[in-house]
C-alpha cells in the first residue's frame, strides 16, 4: 500500500501499489486542472499536458518519466510530472497545479 499525501489540500489517501495518480487524485476530491485544463484535458492519455503535478517528497517511489512526460515537461523541473503517467508505488507527497 502506498501513501499519497496532497499538500495544498492537507489531504491523505492510501491507495495500492502501481495506481494511478491521476485516477486517486480525482477519486479524492483533488482539483487536478487550471481553468482550460477543466475544459480541455485529454481525460488521462498524456496528450494534453494539463495535470502537471510538483512531487514535493517520495519520487524515488513513482514509475519513472514516460517518454511522453520527457517531451511535455522537457522545460520543467525534474520533479514535476504527468498525474496521468505517474504511478505510485510508495509514500508521496504531491503538490496540485505548481
Amino acid at each position: 500500500m502506498a501513501n499519497i499525501k496532497f499538500v495544498k489540500e492537507n489531504k491523505e489517501a492510501i491507495v495500492a501499489d502501481g495506481a494511478n495518480l491521476r485516477e486517486k487524485m480525482l477519486q479524492n476530491g483533488i482539483d487536478l486542472y487550471k481553468f482550460t485544463g477543466k475544459l480541455m484535458n485529454c481525460g488521462g492519455y498524456g496528450q494534453c499536458g494539463t495535470c502537471i503535478v510538483e512531487i514535493a517528497e517520495g519520487m524515488e517511489n513513482l514509475s519513472p518519466r514516460t517518454e511522453v512526460e520527457n517531451r511535455k515537461l522537457k522545460k520543467k523541473p525534474e520533479n514535476y510530472r504527468l498525474a496521468c503517467q505517474t504511478l505510485v508505488n510508495g509514500p508521496v507527497s504531491v503538490i496540485s497545479k505548481p
